[in-house]
């Protein structure tokens, strides 16, 4: 009997490393499409459950039938229904599934303005800045994306009853606010903004998201890139900052997650964030082997920690910058020796793979 009971004991530590080899093994894509829940709610049923995904964050933005304010609706959004059968899945699976609007930055699109800035035109950060009938980058505007003004008296109201509906439906523990590629912040041109410095404004956004979040015990992610210095990293504008917002990791609530992206090279910035006291995850997008990297980053970065600093190293999120069925259907037709390696659905396969690679490791770890 007690044989029998160190074998039971001993394949349920095994199980239990192999799916528990980082707290987040994530995937962050955008929300289905209303004619496309039911093949998302197989897709994680079939592959993503079954495969060790345990966090999943989906881009809903403006693809709900909003009831607070049915007026930032979009185009044939998802209905309530439709949203809990996503939430069930989640919940056969043991998946913690997130919601994401974006906050702050990303009101624009190429040569379109999103939902908020569109119905309230009042809240846009750069009036002066007009949309191009045919967007090139770069442009004498500096125009990514727009940004909302994070000092208009009324945008909180109108955005904060987005957030609350959203982490209800969805009945999420933590909600991300994006607050990625923010390139609009302080504008001279601002009458609430101009001359504050952009590093306070930006912590000032994520601690009102953070706070509001918090009385109801819910936990705000964003994106990490706007805390990082581009000058001292020689990392650049994109996946860091040029606009003097990277002194807000100083400012922020050490209770926000950061979601650490780096698509060309594992660079070790989830190590800045952890020293910050700091949350982080290390996020790829398309090439395999930087997955492969950031998962072995990470576990080394966990292993070689003290307590203080090993609890803060997450895991690993891969990101889809398409279209969830356009993912799905690349995700079937293409497996892991194509022709054409360098893809979002070899990137989450190597990410899949280097984590199983690891479970070994932590099987016999102390």
């Amino acid at each position: 009997m007690g044989k029998i009971f160190l074998i039971l004991l001993t394949l349920g530590t095994l199980v239990c490393n192999g799916q528990n080899t980082f707290k987040v093994q994530g995937l962050c894509i955008a929300a289905p499409n209303a004619d496309g829940v039911d093949e998302f709610v197989k897709f994680v049923d079939e592959e993503l459950g079954p495969n060790g995904i345990n966090t999943l964050v989906l881009r809903v933005d403006f693809n709900y039938a909003y009831e607070s304010r049915p007026e930032l609706r979009g185009t044939n959004p998802l209905s309530k229904e439709q949203i809990k059968k996503l939430v069930a899945v989640a919940k056969k699976h043991h998946i913690n599934l997130i919601p994401q609007v974006n906050l702050l930055g990303h009101q624009s699109w190429a040569g379109k303005t999103n939902k908020l800035l569109e119905v309230y035109p009042q809240f846009d950060e750069t009036p002066h800045v007009k949309i191009p009938e045919k967007y090139e980058w770069p442009n004498a505007d500096g125009l990514y994306c727009k940004s909302y003004c994070p000092l208009h008296p009324k945008v909180h109201n109108v955005v904060f009853d987005l957030v609350d509906e959203i982490i209800s439906v969805f009945e999420a523990e933590a909600f991300h606010a994006g607050m990625d590629e923010v390139f609009y912040i302080a504008d001279e041109k601002c009458p609430r903004c101009q001359g504050k410095d952009p590093a306070t404004l930006f912590a000032n956004e994520v601690n009102k998201i953070s706070r509001h979040l918090e009385m109801n015990n819910k936990r705000l992610w964003i994106w990490g890139d706007r805390l990082i210095d581009a000058s001292t990293s020689g990392i650049g504008m994109w996946e860091a900052s040029m606009n003097n917002t990277a002194r807000a990791i100083d400012l922020i609530d050490k209770s926000v997650v950061i979601c650490d992206w780096h698509y060309e090279k594992a660079l070790p910035t989830p190590a800045l964030f952890a020293l910050k006291g700091l949350d982080v995850i290390a996020c790829p997008w398309k090439k395999p082997e930087v997955a492969r990297e950031q998962v072995m980053m990470m576990y080394n970065f966990k292993e070689n920690s003290t307590p203080e600093m090993e609890k803060h190293f997450l895991g690993v999120m891969h990101t889809v910058w398409s279209s969830a069925s356009g993912f799905i259907k690349s995700y079937h037709t293409q497996k892991e020796k194509t022709k054409h390696p360098v893809s979002q659905e070899a990137c989450l396969r190597a990410m899949l793979a280097a984590i199983k690679d690891l479970e070994p490791i932590g099987e016999n770890s102390d």
